[in-house]
């Protein structure tokens, strides 16, 4: 017997796996909050940082080059309360520097 595989959209997808919705929720929500946050982060910087993964109440920022990560460690406890005010549950934002293998 052969079997024809045929591709299908990814929102389709999704739609039909349980794993899939939740990695797509959670993407959609990640870059939620970084647009939520942009405000407050300084504008030469906003190109260096990245939405990264949810994991419960944690939220994890990827910033590319040691200087931004430090500057950005400064305003997190901002970014944590302004996001609490738009409904979401940030009780802890963790920033990870981004290595020039990763994309």
């Amino acid at each position: 017997m052969h079997r024809r595989h045929e591709s299908i959209p990814l929102l389709q997808a999704a739609q039909q796996s349980p794993t899939l919705a939740q990695l797509a929720r959670l993407t959609r929500d990640s870059s939620a909050r970084l647009k939520a946050i942009e405000p407050l982060i300084p504008p030469g910087m906003r190109a260096l940082i990245q939405a990264g993964p949810i994991e419960g109440s944690t939220w994890c920022l990827l910033v590319k080059g040691n200087a931004a990560a430090s500057k950005l460690r400064q305003l997190l406890p901002s970014f944590e309360a302004h996001l609490r005010t738009k409904g979401w549950d940030v009780q802890h934002i963790r920033v990870r520097i981004q290595t020039r293998t990763e994309s």
